[in-house]
């Protein structure tokens, strides 16, 4: 069996090399377009920031390390069609300037996704970088060495994270979000506590400038110097990163005669196969399933890429694996503030036709004379029809991935608040508080749905 994957980060890396090890003697091929292989895209903001110091370190697998294990790596060839009828790729070698086209038994689509570029004049800066591929992250620590200002345009899960590594680099930083709250994944009212907190220990270092938008960069043949805002208001940079969401890269996908689905992302089933016969999509490229609400939404994240990137080589490799879909849940860091969600927010549960009602609950994640307890800001939300959990978000200096992993597990296992609130959780001073404040707030929203 022939098996080709086209693209190779997170998800087309796991495919192959499951796949290879699932049928020994397939012939296995990687393509793409990129420079490097198997790298961790979620640690470009640490790499960035110093949390080490060589690039390298990101790199899971090398292209010799697939080699060795019998997987051909083909760099800088970009797959340009895909012909299903022939069970055929036609491929340019972007350093040959050379066609050729290359024929499969099965074919995984691992495209993943693009940084959306939103409409700012001169955009083509030298100085001016989104956060996706090594080389992003090489070039922006080697600029980083002569920033004293930065700009950056988008205050989601990247745009945080870059805060924080452009801080800890003692470079100024404007923060500048176009909507009028950070994480807009999130409500509204733990969206105002993240920039609260932020602004507590801003000390002049940073600040963060939400409802206005980016409409020009202005500079000469060294590179951008000031940012314009649609306002009017003019900031200076010597750097600025672009950091407002991605797209999928389904352009292969369409011209093939693949089905997308309501997200604009590949559709496929369970068992990670696609419209077309032999063709299975994972990682950032598709859609899934929504495991409370059952409708398909798309999540780009490197966990769900892994999963995805798995079960797609079982199946194809005629195995029999499903992936159930995802709960939405992810977290990050900014200065110190632990940034944590699950399932469904408010808004959104209320978008999805549930009756949605809310507890908020601010208390440390340990007993307080401990020399390590920090705040938490608790918010969870259930359904006040059926009780039934629908999901959380925490934000604070303390553990809240801890407290959202929990919730987790009870979305995944379709718990109603008041089977949630018997948990047996553990306690002792240096780990939680007598009553955990995943408890408190169940309690009180057992007392909002029963009424009492």
């Amino acid at each position: 069996m022939k098996i080709i994957v086209i693209g190779a980060v997170a998800a087309g890396s796991k495919a192959a090399a499951k796949a290879k090890r699932m049928l020994p003697d397939a012939e296995i091929h990687i393509y793409t377009d990129d420079t490097h292989v198997s790298y961790s895209a979620c640690g470009i903001p640490y790499y960035i920031e110093g949390n080490f110091d060589d690039y390298k370190t990101l790199l899971v697998r090398s292209p010799e390390e697939f080699e060795h294990s019998g997987i051909r790596v083909h760099l800088r060839h970009k797959v340009t069609k895909i012909i299903p009828s022939s069970k055929q790729i036609l491929v340019n070698n972007l350093d040959e300037n050379s066609s050729f086209l290359d024929n499969y038994d099965k074919l995984i689509i691992a495209t993943g996704a693009s940084p959306i570029i939103p409409p700012i004049k001169n955009n083509c800066f030298n100085n001016v970088f989104t956060v996706r591929k090594i080389e992003d992250a090489i070039n922006i620590k080697a600029k980083l060495k002569d920033t004293k200002r930065a700009v950056i345009i988008g205050g989601g899960y990247i745009g945080l994270e870059m805060l924080e590594a452009f801080v800890r680099n003692n470079v100024k930083t404007t923060l500048i979000e176009r909507g009028n709250y950070l994480m807009p994944a999130m409500d509204e009212d733990m969206s105002e506590l993240i920039k609260n907190e932020l602004e507590k220990i801003h000390e002049n270092r940073f600040e963060i400038i939400t409802g206005k938008s980016v409409t020009e960069f202005c500079g000469d043949t060294e590179g951008i110097s000031t940012v314009e805002v649609n306002s009017g208001e003019i900031y200076d940079a010597d750097l600025a990163i672009i950091c407002t969401g991605v797209r999928p890269n389904v352009e292969l996908a369409v011209d093939a005669g693949i089905k997308l689905g309501v997200t604009g992302a590949i559709r496929v089933n369970r068992r990670m196969e696609t419209s077309e016969p032999d063709i299975y999509a994972c990682g950032d490229c598709c859609e899934e399933i929504q495991i409370i609400t059952q409708a398909p939404v798309w999540m780009p994240l490197g966990s769900n890429a892994n999963k995805e990137g798995r079960c797609a080589a079982i199946n194809c490799c005629g195995g029999r694996d499903e992936f159930f879909g995802v709960l939405s849940s992810a977290v990050t860091r900014c200065l110190g503030l632990t940034i944590s969600m699950t399932g469904l927010t408010e808004k959104d549960a209320r978008k999805a036709g549930f009756d949605p009602v809310s507890a908020i609950v601010t208390k440390y994640d340990k007993v307080g004379y401990m020399p390590d307890a920090n705040n938490i800001t608790l918010k969870i939300v259930a359904d006040k029809r059926s009780g039934k959990l629908l999901g959380g978000q925490a934000i604070g200096a303390g553990d809240s991935d801890k407290r959202i992993n929990t919730l987790a597990t009870a979305l995944l296992a379709g718990l109603t608040v008041d089977e949630f609130r018997r948990n047996d959780m553990t306690y002792a001073p240096p780990f939680s508080t007598t009553i955990d404040l995943l408890i408190n707030a169940s309690e009180i929203l057992q007392e909002k749905i029963s009424g009492k």
